[in-house]
């Protein structure tokens, strides 16, 4: 699918200003590529590049006004995570898999993608699921065995570090859609189900040779403004979160059985629920006067999804802040950059109650 001109400008002319550095295979020992899975927390345009609608997208204004001043097809108004994560490691912006070309190779590869869910049910046919990342990366591995040799390629994949946010949509979508779901099978056995799938992409992902993952705990879900808005009272949910701390019990559960049994797995666990959660409840503490409103949407805390940039079909003007750095919340569902600088650099280099056993930092500097 064809992409906006200037988003292809843009990386075209940052790939070749940082060409020494992103793709000199034999680089410096501490130059360690990352590799982002996940869902639109840190998606950095993969949907643009595939046949979906504009619900899955943000390569429309005002998404990317903040730092990039046009939209890149990430759903914020600046830098994600991934982005100030690359940025601490000293890496160029990590660029969409489906945009590099010719098995290039600048820095890692990024398969997050908006609406992604662990179950391929999830948004089935107009997002790219956790499973179909899992066999980009490896067609990308393959690609880099051709290009480099085994042994870079070999290399490259052990010392990554694998950066993972998923889960949310798979919990929104019965949350939001069919509350009836949980008729049928318990939230236990359904957080079970998520979880037992996330174990296995990453069995596959470390089979590949990763040995280095960096998780996301599942944030307050039940706060977000869309779900606000759907509750029809403000308050958050109550569904939506006991399954949030439900998957925020099982996730390190089964990352700890995984160490246990794989060789050389090592983990990061970020507990996105408290450092989010707080900045919901206690804004002006951390440089906010807003944690409940989103800065651009419609309707009751801009809480009407896809509202943002009066796409999908809303006939209602939406609203825009002046300045989202003053929000926690950018459109219904999504963080402000100013949010996602904040927690970036607690995943980086937080105290150990908040990301451990190791932070990124640490991953970056080993071997």
């Amino acid at each position: 699918m064809s992409t906006p001109n200037i988003h292809v400008l843009f990386f075209a002319i940052f790939a070749s200003l940082l060409s020494s550095t992103c793709c000199d295979i034999d680089r410096p020992q501490h130059d360690v590529a990352l590799f982002v899975f996940g869902d639109s927390l840190n998606d950095a345009g993969t949907n643009n590049y595939i046949n979906t609608t504009a619900s899955f997208r943000a390569n429309f204004p005002p998404y990317g006004e903040t730092f990039f001043h046009y939209p890149t097809g990430r759903f914020t108004d600046g830098r994600l995570i991934a982005d100030f994560i690359a940025e601490y490691a000293k890496l160029p912006l990590i660029p969409p898999y489906l945009q590099l070309e010719n098995n290039e190779f600048v820095g890692g590869a990024n398969f997050a993608s908006g609406g992604a869910g662990v179950l391929p049910d999830t948004y089935q046919g107009s997002v790219v699921d956790l499973g179909t990342q899992l066999k980009q990366f490896v067609k990308l591995v393959k690609g880099l065995r051709k290009k480099l040799g085994d042994e870079k390629a070999k290399r490259i994949v052990s010392e990554g570090v694998y950066m993972i946010s998923i889960g949310g949509n798979d919990y929104l979508t019965p949350v939001l859609n069919n509350p009836t779901l949980f008729q049928s099978i318990s939230m236990e056995d359904y957080v079970g189900m998520v979880v037992g799938n996330i174990s296995t992409v990453l069995e596959g992902i470390y089979k590949v040779g990763a040995r280095k993952f960096g998780f996301f705990a599942m944030p307050p879900l039940g706060c977000l403004p869309a779900v606000r808005l759907v509750g029809g009272n403000g308050s958050c949910s109550r569904p939506a979160t006991e399954l949030v701390k439900l998957h925020n019990v099982a996730l390190p559960a089964a990352l700890a059985k995984l160490e246990s049994q794989l060789q050389g797995f090592k983990y990061s666990l970020f507990d996105l629920y408290t450092s989010l959660n707080k900045r919901i409840q206690y804004p002006s503490k951390y440089g906010f006067k807003d944690g409940k409103s989103a800065c651009c949407g419609t309707g009751p805390y801009n809480g009407l999804l896809f509202s943002c940039g009066k796409k999908n079909g809303t006939t209602s003007a939406y609203t825009l802040c002046s300045d989202p750095s003053e929000y926690v919340w950018f459109d219904a569902a999504h963080p402000t950059e100013m949010v996602n600088r904040q927690l970036a650099s607690l995943l980086w280099d937080g105290p150990s109650h908040t990301v451990g056993p190791y932070n990124l930092k640490m991953f970056f500097e080993m071997p």
